[in-house]
């Protein structure tokens, strides 16, 4: 029997700068074994990847229609139930957001077109450098995951300092530029209701310049030809303030609650949103950040795209602990303080599907 080098299988795979894609335009039958995630319990076994297939459960949608019109009494019922969903959920979706639908098919369609073309422009775009601001790649953490998973990634760090359009793939260029104006408003509605949500002042957390920062991550989850033994993306958090998600109609992103995997199902029109560590921290775990994940498919290629709202890419000093007008006798702070890249700094050195990181700033 031939001893299975992992080091040396990672890194020509990492080499061939392709992807996931490039092993599917191969033609394989049989994923490389480094892919193959192990049978933990929760994780993976047949019984968790259908645990949910007759569980009727829909994860809570907000109508945010009128938000911004001078109608107290319904501002005030969508912060109540936005506060609501992240202390019990930590996932939500809303629809009537101002993103327009086209923008939203546009900025899948451009993520497709980036995806198929030539391998040999795509690769002028692989790296695995931390702080460039526009990098393919597959699995961020190849090197440290137990288990790669089966996607590749476009990454863009849209604000502050935003590349040059120039620096933008033309693939997809001009829908990156429009998709992240639109998200970056919304994310800034985001922010004044979950302040509200937490009892503080709207421009609370934009105050805290918690929305200095937002990056684009579009991931391309090409058909799996063994679907059964890998995941699109291994259960994990999210380590930003919270995510905007665009998703297309294929499905398999997955939020563990209450025990199970719940299907979040893909709503014509909505977009998901979902609580990121550094929120949990500030709000002194009020606000859950909830383990999510992503499942390979036979069909495909699945596309999404996640706003990540985070200020990880640029070095501010600025400390982050919880909320000191959240925090009193009954409820002292749970966290110890950090800055936004030294917290995304550990938690990619651990790569996904560990302990959560968040835990490691407890007291």
């Amino acid at each position: 029997m031939v001893d299975y080098d992992r080091a040396k299988e990672l890194k020509a795979f990492d080499d061939t700068k392709s992807g996931v894609k490039g092993l599917v335009d191969a033609g394989i039958v049989y994923i490389p074994e480094f892919f193959i995630t192990p049978v933990v319990e929760n994780e993976f076994s047949a019984e968790n990847l259908d645990s949910c297939s007759n569980i009727n459960v829909q994860i809570p949608i907000i109508d945010l229609k009128d938000i911004n019109k001078e109608d107290d009494f319904r501002r005030r019922k969508i912060v109540e139930k936005i506060g609501e969903v992240c202390e019990t959920w930590g996932f939500f979706q809303v629809v009537n957001h101002g993103v327009p639908q086209h923008v939203m098919d546009e900025m899948i369609r451009g993520v497709r077109s980036f995806n198929e073309q030539p391998n040999e422009i795509k690769m002028e775009f692989y790296s695995r450098d931390y702080l460039k601001k526009v990098k393919f790649n597959s699995n961020f953490d190849l090197y440290q995951s137990k288990a790669a998973n089966w996607r590749d990634t476009l990454v863009c760090v849209m604000a502050p300092n935003s590349p040059s359009s120039d620096e933008l793939p033309e693939a997809c260029r001009e829908e990156l530029l429009q998709y992240s104006e639109h998200v970056r408003k919304l994310g800034h509605t985001i922010f004044e209701l979950l302040a509200e949500a937490l009892g503080l002042k709207p421009n609370h957390l934009l105050d805290m310049d918690c929305a200095k920062g937002h990056s684009i991550l579009s991931h391309y989850y090409p058909p799996c030809p063994e679907p059964n033994k890998t995941l699109g993306i291994a259960k994990h958090t999210d380590p930003d303030f919270f995510t905007i998600l665009l998703q297309d109609h294929i499905g398999g992103l997955q939020i563990y609650h209450q025990n199970q995997w719940i299907d979040i199902h893909p709503v014509t029109g909505a977009l998901v949103i979902n609580i990121g560590d550094l929120l949990q921290l500030l709000s002194n775990d009020k606000f859950k950040s909830a383990e999510h994940r992503v499942l390979s498919k036979h069909i495909g290629p699945r596309i999404s795209v996640a706003c990540f709202f985070t200020t990880q890419f640029h070095p501010f000093d600025k400390l982050y602990g919880p909320i000191k007008e959240l925090l009193s006798d009954e409820n002292p702070p749970l966290y110890k303080e950090t800055t936004v890249r030294n917290y995304a700094s550990y938690y990619s050195s651990n790569g996904l599907g560990t302990r959560p990181s968040l835990l490691h700033l407890r007291f």
